[in-house]
């Protein structure tokens, strides 16, 4: 089994340095490792995808608090106002992130800074060498870094860096981690690190509020709340049973890369608990006092008027849509038509999902959610 200081030894290694900040991340990166050695059943090119990995988040650790040691200011500039976009996956949240992305006036996390966010991109003299010349990295049989990639990203490698994030669990099976990190671990100290990492991000740029988007912040919006006390949410919605098995089929994409023995019912469960409990705790977050907070759209009524439900969004956070911001809108929205996914056509039984079973453990969020987009 590889150990922690193993890993930490070689992201020394190849930085040179020795700072790793705070040790809230190594309680998370035991446990998925315990996980990844007794659980996941990885293959040779999944252990040297993933732990390669896991040295990369150490190493960008490392540089994230060095430049903190060395320039103590760039802790000084506020985080504006973010933008959370958040709730199941598969309802549209990434094309309304693409078109909040065509706001000249916003800061959002990009594509290529999500994994290196080191150096700042403030400090790059040129093309920066994080931007990666083609559509980015293949995993299973989709770019999981797509050609646009200044694009946004969600907030999933920058959890990474705590070692607390959904990512580790769509490229390997690993149920001893899922389950301590839904029912045991402290989301508290990840969210905090990643606003650090974002003061770092906009470092020597203009001051622009945020737009972050990570569908399962569902799961721990306290934590959330209490990093982004003045956080603002856009909550996409679509019929439940439209998506998990959606999810379940892209994690079994990844995965399948990655081991030799792939267990779909297992990944099935994994996805209606998950967000199951994560509609649950939205739920209870939001009946606490932050429903006012909270902005809510609607699949179908996204892909009928995409501009149409951002202007209605602006209109509620008192923010303006500029001609620019229309028209770039506009022109994404054509250009990207053809390259939509099509829809997935898993067979459910592979995954042991069975709708009927899945509906109840939906029907509380299913009411609220088309009693939130009755706008």
């Amino acid at each position: 089994m590889v150990s922690v200081d193993e890993l930490k030894d070689k992201a020394v290694e190849q930085t040179g340095l020795t700072d790793f900040g705070v040790d809230s991340f190594e309680e998370g990166l035991a446990i998925l490792l315990a996980s990844l050695s007794d659980e996941a059943r990885l293959n040779a090119r999944g252990e040297a995808f993933i732990y390669h990995r896991l040295t990369g988040y150490l190493a960008q650790r490392l540089q994230v608090e060095d430049w903190y040691r060395r320039h103590p200011e760039i802790d000084d500039a506020p985080v504006l106002t973010p933008l959370i976009g958040l709730g199941l996956p598969r309802t549209g949240s990434t094309a309304l992130a693409m078109l909040l992305a065509q706001d000249p006036d916003i800061r959002y996390l990009r594509r290529w800074e999500s994994s290196q966010p080191c150096p700042p991109p403030s400090t790059v003299v040129g093309v920066d060498p994080r931007v990666p010349p083609d559509k980015g990295e293949m995993i299973g049989t989709r770019y999981h870094v797509p050609a646009d990639t200044h694009g946004p990203m969600e907030c999933h490698e920058l959890m990474a860096l705590d070692f607390k994030s959904h990512l580790f669990q769509s490229f390997a099976q690993v149920p001893t981690y899922s389950s301590w990190l839904i029912e045991k671990a402290d989301l508290t100290t990840t969210m905090t690190y990643q606003r650090r990492v974002m003061k770092l991000l906009q470092w020597g740029e203009p001051a622009r509020a945020w737009r972050l988007k990570c569908p399962s912040h569902v799961l721990w919006l306290d934590a959330v709340d209490a990093a982004f006390p003045d956080a603002k949410y856009v909550m996409t919605h679509r019929d439940p049973t439209d998506v998990i098995l959606s999810v379940a089929d892209l994690y079994a994409d990844i995965i399948g890369t990655f081991t030799d023995d792939i267990d779909r019912p297992y990944i099935g469960r994994l996805n209606v608990e998950h967000w199951s409990l994560g509609m649950d705790r939205a739920l209870e977050f939001r009946a606490g006092g932050a429903e006012g907070r909270f902005y809510d759209i609607d699949f179908r009524a996204m892909q009928g008027d995409p501009v149409g439900e951002v202007t209605g969004l602006y209109t509620w956070l008192g923010a303006p849509v500029t001609d620019e911001f229309a028209g770039r809108m506009h022109s994404w929205w054509q250009e990207a038509a053809n390259e939509r996914e099509p829809s997935s056509h898993a067979d459910p039984t592979a995954f042991a999902i069975d709708f009927d079973q899945v509906r109840p453990r939906f029907a509380r969020y299913v009411e609220h959610a088309n009693r939130w987009t009755s706008h």
